[in-house]
C-alpha cells in the first residue's frame, strides 16, 4: 500500500522552501514563474529566476505571493507542482501539504491557500496551515507551554514580521513594510548616487551580503557590472564596502525604530522575560554580518540569530511534521472557506 506523504511548505516572496517528508530533505527555489504567449508557464522556479532582468520581450516575470499572500492562485499552483515534481518524491498522489502563513490574513487571503486543495493538479491535497511566528519558535527551540514572553523579528524579502508569543500563543504581532528587497534598491540608489551607473536587483543583493559589515568599519570594495546612466551603455565600477553598509544601515535604522515603537506596546512582565531571554532574529537577512550587534545596540536588548537564518520557518514545519505530538499548532482551513 503507498503512504500518503507530508510536505512543508514556506511560500516566500522571494523564495519558497519544501520539506520532503519521506526524503527528509529541504529544497527551496525562486518563487517566480515566467510567463509566454499571455499566461503559458515558460520557466519556474530558479529556472525563472535565471530570467530575471534580463527576459526577452516576450517573456514576462511574476511573483504569484507578496507578504505570505497568494495573489494569483493559478500561477501559484504551477509553481508549487513543478518544483514539487522536480524536487522531492511527490508522485500526485493526494498528499498533505503544511504551508506557513502570515499572522495577519484574512479569512478571504486564508481561503486561497484552500482553494489551491480544490482544483488543478493539486486538487485533494489536504491544507494545513500554521503560522509563521510559531513555525520559527518550534525551530529554534522555543518551549511554547511554558515561555511567559518570546520576541522573534523575522527578517523577510519584502517585509519583517514582529511577534511576541506568550502563553502558548502569538500575544502580539505586527508586519513592517521593511525587508530585504527595500535593502537591496537602497543599494541601488546608494551606487547610482555615489558611482553613477545603475546596477540589478540581483547584483544589490550579492553586494548587500557580501560587503555589508556592522561589526567593523568597512574598506574592502568589489567590482560590478551595471549601466552608465548618462550614456546608458554597459561599463564596471568599484562599489565600496562602505557605500553598500551606509544604504544598508539606513534601512536597518528606520526598522529599528518600528521596533521600538513594538516593543513599547508589550505589557511590562513580559518585556522583562524577553529582556533575559533575547530577542530571536530569523530571516534570510539575518545572515548580513553583524545584524545582531546592531539591533543589540539600537534596541538595548540582547539579540541572537536562529542558526537557520532564512530556513527556521520551514525547520519548523519539519520539526511538526515529524512529531505528531507538535501538530495541533497546524490549523485546517474551515471547510466553509471554499
Amino acid at each position: 500500500m503507498r503512504l500518503e506523504n507530508s510536505y512543508g511548505i514556506d511560500l516566500g516572496t522571494g523564495m519558497v522552501k519544501i520539506y520532503d517528508q519521506k526524503a527528509d530533505h529541504i529544497t527551496q527555489e525562486s518563487t517566480m514563474i515566467a510567463l509566454r504567449n499571455g499566461n503559458q508557464v515558460f520557466a519556474v522556479g530558479n529556472d525563472a529566476f535565471s530570467m530575471f532582468e534580463k527576459a526577452p520581450a516576450d517573456v514576462r516575470i511574476i511573483r504569484p505571493v507578496s507578504n505570505g499572500r497568494i495573489n494569483d492562485i493559478l500561477m501559484t499552483e504551477a509553481v508549487l507542482h513543478t518544483l514539487l515534481r522536480r524536487n522531492t518524491t511527490y508522485t500526485g498522489s493526494r498528499p498533505t501539504l503544511y504551508f506557513s502563513v502570515p499572522m495577519d490574513l484574512t479569512e478571504i487571503e486564508k481561503r486561497a491557500y484552500a482553494s489551491i486543495a480544490q482544483r488543478g493538479r493539486l486538487r485533494r491535497s489536504r491544507i494545513f496551515l500554521v503560522e509563521k511566528p510559531i513555525a520559527d519558535a518550534i525551530a529554534v527551540g522555543v518551549p511554547l507551554h511554558h515561555t511567559k514572553g518570546t520576541m522573534i523579528i523575522n527578517l523577510g524579502a519584502q517585509s519583517t514580521e514582529l511577534s511576541v508569543l506568550a502563553d502558548e500563543r502569538v500575544i502580539i504581532n505586527r508586519l513592517v513594510p521593511i525587508g530585504g528587497m527595500q535593502f537591496d534598491q537602497a543599494v541601488r540608489e546608494g551606487v547610482l548616487h555615489k558611482n553613477n551607473f545603475l546596477i540589478s536587483s540581483r547584483t544589490a543583493q550579492r553586494l548587500k551580503f557580501v560587503l555589508t559589515d556592522f561589526r567593523q568599519e568597512p574598506s574592502e570594495g568589489r567590482k560590478v557590472y551595471g549601466l552608465d546612466r548618462s550614456s546608458g551603455l554597459p561599463r564596471d565600477g568599484i562599489v565600496s564596502a562602505h557605500t553598500v553598509t551606509r544604504m544598508v544601515r539606513h534601512e536597518c535604522l528606520l526598522l529599528a525604530d518600528e521596533i521600538r515603537k513594538f516593543i513599547d506596546r508589550i505589557p511590562p512582565q513580559v518585556q522583562e522575560s524577553i529582556r533575559r531571554d533575547g530577542i530571536i532574529l530569523t530571516g534570510g537577512s539575518a545572515r548580513i554580518p553583524g545584524i545582531d550587534q546592531y539591533f543589540r545596540g539600537q534596541l538595548e536588548y540582547p539579540v541572537r540569530i536562529s542558526q537557520y537564518y532564512g530556513m527556521s520557518t520551514i525547520q519548523g514545519i519539519r520539526i511538526l511534521i515529524r512529531r505528531p505530538e507538535m501538530r495541533h499548532w497546524a490549523i485546517a482551513p474551515s471547510r466553509n472557506m471554499v
